[in-house]
């Protein structure tokens, strides 16, 4: 694989029953890119990143992260799966970051941020909580600490989210739509969170409908519906000028 590629996917499909959500999608996302996904609701974009985050088992394709085959063990040309434990390993790379939070309601922000790498990496405790102070200093909730998350309003509960995400120094972090649960009033405090996030080089694959995020930071972005990528390339080219008259239509919808 190209050193300069981090995720690679190659004709991902995924069946549920007789539903195809995902068909032959492919997809490339270099180091320190940010590349967002965008489409109608069903599309297949929160698949897609369940597949690449191993929380969803692909019926077809392959799926590199940092030029491993993820989910599988190659066998000349045999494809077997792995076991729990190796799709833990795999996990470990890639953070994700969902619409609802997903956070541990009966923990603190703190706590929230250290249990993945206390529990899994096996941080030192004090290690753990220095590292989580610092990330909460960053997304602007080092008063929040000691915080639950009923305590917290959405925008900052997603930002702690961000946090615990980035706790586990991952190679990759995955958003689900992450602004789609906000108050319109609270996007902004989010989405300035990921705007240093991309500055500062990570690597972020982002399903959005914020256009005008993915115009301003995203470097590739991709179009998605009924399953198949309808069009993919440079931001700047496909959300001023799509090939596809679909894409061009939904972003009019978007935009209206």
């Amino acid at each position: 694989m190209n050193q300069g590629i981090l995720v690679k996917a190659i004709d991902v499909t995924k069946n549920y029953g007789t539903f195809r959500a995902l068909d032959k999608v492919s997809l490339e996302v270099a180091r320190g890119e940010v590349s967002c996904i965008i489409g109608p609701s069903g599309s297949g974009k929160s698949t897609l990143l369940r597949c690449i985050n191993l929380l969803e088992r692909m019926d077809g394709g392959a799926i590199w992260v940092k030029d491993e085959l993820i989910g599988y063990r190659r066998d000349g040309n045999n494809l077997h799966e792995i076991s729990d434990a190796e799709i833990s390993r795999q996990r470990r790379r890639i953070g994700m970051v969902f619409q609802r939070f997903n956070l541990f309601p009966h923990k603190t922000a703190l706590e929230n941020i250290i249990e993945g790498p206390v529990q899994v990496l096996g941080e030192p405790v004090n290690e753990a909580r220095d590292r989580a102070a610092a990330l909460l200093e960053r997304v602007g909730l080092a008063d929040k600490a000691n915080h639950y998350p009923s305590e917290l309003s959405g925008g900052q509960q997603q930002r702690v989210a961000i946090a615990r995400a980035m706790g586990m120094r991952p190679d990759l972090i995955l958003f689900d739509e992450p602004t789609s649960a906000l108050d319109p009033e609270l996007v902004s405090e989010v989405l300035d969170v990921m705007r240093d996030l991309a500055a500062s080089g990570m690597t972020m694959i982002v399903v959005t409908h914020e256009l005008g995020f993915a115009r301003n930071v995203a470097n590739t972005v991709t179009f998605m519906e009924t399953g198949k990528v309808v069009e993919t390339g440079l931001a700047s080219e496909v959300l001023s000028t799509p090939k596809s008259a679909r894409t061009a239509e939904f972003i009019k919808a978007v935009h209206s």
